[in-house]
Formats: structure tokens, sequence, C-alpha cells
């Protein structure tokens, strides 16, 4: 028993620190970038401090609203139901998980263990996270679909280089490596499963409503969130045009395994906005304005509901 104790204390103090290493790193690159773009940045910085008071609570209040509409979107890929306090909140703390790892590994680890606490078997607590993920992705594609041909020229195809071209025939070819490998049966098995769960969550239309409602709620409002830091400082986009610049370079940055998209999202916002006919200055400060607002003022809130989720045995 007394082993056992230790043994488990050891393992806390262990992902104490492992935590607060994380979350050194992640401040440091914050800071390390900050100071490659410091001219940018501390004009963009000066500018949101100036910025309008009441569009930036619109802001906080769209970014509020991310967790439950993720939560909404959780439950809509399970057909069982789940407690819906601790859903939000465990959403509240993958939010924060998410910039601590790349590539949406945080928020998927927290996810996957709140839908197995929550009796959920680990190969469908697996395919939810999958559903979730293809869902969102399927919405944003098709916003960016339905909103560019309302603001045309606005979306321009970049030049493709050959180098460019080989980098995707080289993706292409490892994500069809496993077609040759002994995992093959079982990458088939875990997709068939998908498939069956997918059937499954849209025989019920409670669960399907909730699924594509929430995934939509999800994009919708972080679109929202930059509108409204837009029209805090003044930048001369219409809303339609800066929800549409935000659906691509969030779509585009998803493709870089950065935390939380930090640098993938801020470079591609950037030069969304700055393509679009923004100064750099008032393309920065919107881009600071729509990080404090969903990453910076959250992060330690949503640590800290993390921490008390894993001490209450929620995760």
């Amino acid at each position: 028993m007394t082993s056992s104790a230790g043994l488990t204390a050891s393992l806390g103090r262990r992902r104490a620190r492992w935590q607060a290493g994380a979350c050194l790193a992640v401040l440091l690159g914050a800071l390390y970038l900050a100071h490659r773009h410091w001219p940018a940045v501390e004009s963009g910085a000066g500018r949101l401090a100036v910025a309008d008071q009441g569009w930036l609570l619109v802001g906080a209040a769209a970014a509020t609203g991310t967790w439950a509409a993720s939560a909404l979107a959780q439950q809509g890929a399970v057909v069982a139901r789940l407690p819906g306090p601790r859903l939000v909140a465990a959403q509240f703390a993958a939010s924060a998980a998410n910039h601590l790892l790349p590539a949406g590994l945080g928020a998927g680890a927290v996810n996957l263990r709140f839908l197995t606490r929550c009796g959920v078997p680990a190969g469908r607590s697996a395919g939810a996270l999958a559903v979730k993920a293809g869902a969102g992705a399927a919405v944003r594609l098709v916003l960016i679909a339905l909103l560019a041909p309302a603001c045309p020229g606005l979306l321009r195809l970049p030049h493709v280089s050959p180098a460019a071209v080989a980098v995707a025939v080289g993706v292409v070819a490892l994500a069809a490596a496993p077609l040759a490998t002994p995992w093959w049966p079982r990458c088939r098995r875990a997709l068939a499963g998908v498939v069956a769960d997918i059937r499954a969550l849209h025989a019920c239309p409670a669960r399907a409503a909730a699924l594509w409602g929430g995934s939509l709620a999800f994009a919708g409002l972080h679109a929202l969130v930059l509108i409204a830091v837009t029209r805090a400082v003044g930048l001369p986009l219409a809303p339609l045009q800066v929800a549409l610049l935000y659906l691509a370079a969030s779509s585009a940055a998803a493709l870089l395994p950065s935390p939380g998209g930090l640098g993938s999202l801020d470079a591609a916002l950037a030069l969304a906005l700055t393509a679009a006919g923004t100064p750099t200055a008032a393309a920065a400060s919107a881009v600071l304005g729509y990080r404090l607002l969903t990453v910076w003022l959250p992060l330690l809130p949503g640590l800290l509901v993390l921490a008390v989720l894993v001490r209450r045995k929620a995760l």
C-alpha cells in the first residue's frame, strides 16, 4: 500500500513537472516569435489597447460559446448520453491542453480519456473523435465553398512550386503506405467501425443535429471572434470576408502540426489579412486580439479545470 501510494505520488510529480515544462515551452516559443516580429507586434498591441471595448466583449462572448459548441459536437459523435456539465468542462480543459501538444493531440487525449471514463469503449471513443474531426473539416470546406462566390477575388490560389508538389506526393504516398503493410487489416477494421458509428449516429436525428450543428457553431463562433476583433481595431473588411479568410487560414494551418496552431495559424491569418489589403500593423493587432481571446486568457483557467478533472478522476 505504501509503495503504491509512493509510486502514485511520484507519477503525479512527474506529470506536474511535464505540464509545467510544456507550459514553459509554449511561453518561450511565443516570446521568441514576439521578439522576432517585435515592431509589428508592438504596433499591433498599441492599436489593440485602444480598440473598441464593446466589440472585444462580443468577441469574448463568442470565444466562450466555442466550448459549448465543441461539447455539442462531441455529444453528437456519441450515441450514449454524456454528462453535460462535465462534457463542457472537458472541452474547456481540452482547449487548453491543445495548446501544449501538436496537431490536436492534447484535445484528443483529454476527450479520449473523458469518453472512456464515461463508459464508452476505447475503440468507439477513438471513432467518436474521428467523426467529430471529420465533421468539423467538412463543415469548414462547405462554408468556404458557400462564402467564396460571395467574396470574389478574395481567395487566390498560390503559385505551386515543384518542391511543394513533391512534398504533396510524398504525403500522399505516406498516407497510402499502410495499404502495403500488415497493418492494413487493422486499419480497415477501424475504418469499418467508424463508418458503422456514423450510420448509427445518423439513425438518431438528435445526435446528427448535435454533431453537425455543433460543428457549424464552433466554426462560426471562431469566425465571429475574428470579426469582432477586426471591428474593434477598425479594419475595413466586411464580416463575410473576414469569415472566409478565417476559414481558409484555419484550414491551411490545420495541415501543420504545431500546438493549437500556434505559429501556423498566426502566420496564416496575418498572411490572409494582409493579402486582402489590410496594413501589416492592423493585421497584427487582429491576430493578437483573436489569440488573446481564444488562447492566452483562457489558458491558465483551462489548465486549472484540467487539473481539477484529473484530481476528481473525471479524466
